[in-house]
């Protein structure tokens, strides 16, 4: 499997249709970011929306109208050709995933890029608390559940959280480093006890892959930025673009500067 050291290569890869595949544990040292794309009617709504809900909504960087370039997050990059796989939805619909939204760009499109709790995972591999997906699957498992945002307009719908296994002890240091990275959500929103998240199967994830959980182990919850695409599921506006779960615009803005 290719491995990229660099942002840089990682996009390029993307761009040229090289590499489409997720990006955790990809470009260690480097903010990843969920990403949604909307029409500029959609767009103030939106981003009032992330600013209510910041814990699984942390906006890094708004682009104008029509423009593709983050010129703060990755200038010289291009967001509809930079990440690994897009979703599309249309009025509330996931049509599918491709892998460049070129022939589809509006110029009355506002782009966000929202912090991704990849960026915590090299804090917790430098702490010898690898999260497990990295080696099983690749995708962290992420869960639907039963609490709620706060609405704003039409964008509203449940937090969806992602999941990492670990023994009690180690919960608990992990919950100290991400802590740390609130650009990145955090620290964990809930240590065991899946059911008192809405969670009946935490081998069933509503996105991404079921990991191996150990017996001596707790599911350990953290805020996702997937939470924003089941807002759009509520809103159906006429047309939004997200990354796919997993694949995220991998940015080069270095990880610590993201650490509280």
């Amino acid at each position: 499997m290719t491995h990229f050291q660099n942002p840089v290569d990682l996009r390029a890869a993307c761009r040229s249709g090289a590499y489409d595949g997720p990006t955790s544990g990809h470009a260690k040292g480097y903010i990843q970011a969920n990403m949604v794309i909307l029409p500029v009617s959609e767009a103030e709504d939106f981003k009032k929306f992330c600013e209510r809900n910041p814990k699984p909504c942390p906006l890094l960087e708004v682009l104008d109208p029509g423009d593709p370039e983050p010129r703060y997050c990755a200038p010289g990059a291009d967001i509809r050709t930079d990440l690994s796989r897009y979703r599309i939805f249309r009025k509330g619909l996931a049509e599918g995933d491709v892998t460049d939204i070129s022939d589809i760009w509006e110029d009355s499109f506002v782009t966000f890029l929202l912090g991704c709790s990849f960026t915590a995972e090299e804090a917790l591999i430098s702490a010898g608390l690898e999260p497990r997906h990295i080696k099983e699957t690749g995708i962290v498992p992420m869960f639907r559940t039963n609490k709620f945002t706060k609405a704003v307009g039409r964008f509203n719908g449940p937090f969806v959280v992602s999941m990492r296994p670990y023994t009690p002890e180690d919960a608990r240091r992990a919950a100290m480093v991400t802590a740390k990275y609130p650009m990145a959500h955090g620290g964990p929103i809930q240590i065991g006890d899946p059911e008192a998240l809405g969670i009946r199967d935490i081998t069933a994830p509503e996105y991404g892959n079921p990991v191996t959980i150990m017996d001596d182990e707790l599911p350990v919850f953290w805020a996702c930025g997937v939470t924003p695409q089941e807002a759009i599921l509520n809103a159906r506006p006429r047309i939004a673009i997200t990354h796919t779960p997993g694949y995220m615009f991998v940015s080069d803005i270095e990880a610590d500067k993201g650490a509280a």
